[in-house]
């Protein structure tokens, strides 16, 4: 097992070539295909670097102050991949990011993590309680998304609508709901996650080796510092991309930033699982949906302000329905508290079903 955890991280690591390439690319100005690529490759490793540094540091600073890390930082590259989307003025990018974010974990990881652990162990066990609280805040941001639409739709031609006043307020009630979530899970509640605790050994595969703070906080900011701008680059051509392609902005928001932007986590959630550690697996997979919903999309909404033009939570029905059908499936799994290959068949088949319809979407 640790020669295949070592494996994964040597691939990743020869990954970084990707990052002076998309340097060079984009100085030659070289095709905006090719730097999205190359861009969108790049942010693989560097994210696995940030969340590596970010869990030393957690295991530097103490269990309270270090799972407020691990929730800050646990979503960081596609916090700083939206940013840069925001600033291009790129809005459906950046929701439909957020809707890939939350279907993709809550349907990809975590089918893949039970599949991959329920190939190798009969039947795995996990938390009931965790996991069904965990659900339910999955459906706050299902709520979250779906009355703003509706709201849209039912007001289409009044005047005087404060639509963006809706969308604000909403954004302030699921940060203080991802804030109470933090004291929840790491203080008064926090025995309910003791499972997600695996000492050292964390999947990840760098065991007993423990960083400094300062190798840690050097080792972030460098990846952050690489990851802003290989965003920078991905951002600056995938309108361009996409076209090319034939591609929608709506499903390279959904399904490739998505992915790009979690792709450390997912592949730390499918280790895990690997090794029977299905609480972990569960905590990575519905919590990384969770923080998007709570935290993600709310800080755009306030960043966005900054911009001078305020973004919405006006999702497409497309995109609120692909997250209402994923909460419900999600939630229908983790009610008995054990899972089977199957049910992780079950959710990659939903999340493929889902891509597909994302895919025949009409451009323009």
């Amino acid at each position: 097992m640790l020669k295949d955890l070592f494996a994964v991280r040597n691939l990743l690591n020869w990954l970084l070539v990707c990052v002076p390439a998309a340097v060079i690319m984009e100085i030659v100005h070289a095709s905006p295909i090719a730097i999205f690529t190359v861009s969108c490759i790049a942010i693989i490793p560097l994210a696995g670097w940030m969340g590596k540094a970010t869990e030393h540091l957690a295991s530097r600073f103490g269990e309270g102050i270090g799972g407020l890390l691990n929730a800050t930082f646990g979503n960081a590259a596609e916090l700083i991949i939206a940013i840069m989307a925001l600033r291009k003025g790129l809005y459906d990018v950046v929701k439909a990011s957020i809707t890939g974010s939350i279907i993709g974990n809550i349907l990809l990881v975590l089918g893949l993590s039970i599949l991959l652990g329920g190939l190798k162990f009969r039947q795995q066990k996990f938390n009931t309680a965790a996991a069904m609280l965990g659900s339910t805040m999955l459906a706050l941001s299902a709520v979250a998304l779906l009355l703003p639409a509706v709201f849209h739709f039912l007001v289409v031609g009044k005047p005087n609508v404060r639509e963006q006043d809706l969308s604000l307020e909403i954004a302030i009630v699921l940060f203080a709901t991802y804030v109470l979530s933090l004291i929840f899970t790491l203080k008064t509640h926090s025995h309910l996650y003791a499972g997600a605790s695996h000492g050292a050994d964390d999947g990840d595969g760098h065991g007993g080796e423990q960083w400094s703070k300062r190798r840690s906080l050097l080792t972030l900011f460098a990846a952050t510092a690489l990851v802003a701008l290989m965003s920078e680059f991905l951002v600056g051509a995938v309108e361009e991309a996409s076209h090319t392609l034939g591609l929608t902005e709506v499903f390279v928001g959904v399904i490739l930033v998505a992915i790009i932007g979690n792709a450390a986590e997912h592949s730390t959630a499918i280790l895990v699982a690997m090794k029977n550690k299905m609480d972990l697996a569960l905590n990575i997979a519905i919590g990384s949906s969770m923080q998007v919903a709570l935290f993600v999309a709310p800080v755009l909404v306030f960043i966005s302000y900054l911009f001078g033009r305020p973004m919405d939570l006006i999702f497409t029905p497309l995109e609120v329905i692909a997250v209402v059908v994923s909460v419900v499936i999600v939630a229908l799994i983790a009610q008995d508290g054990e899972s089977n290959w199957m049910e992780g068949v079950l959710l990659l088949a939903v999340y493929t079903i889902l891509g597909l319809t994302f895919y025949f979407l009409p451009v323009g």
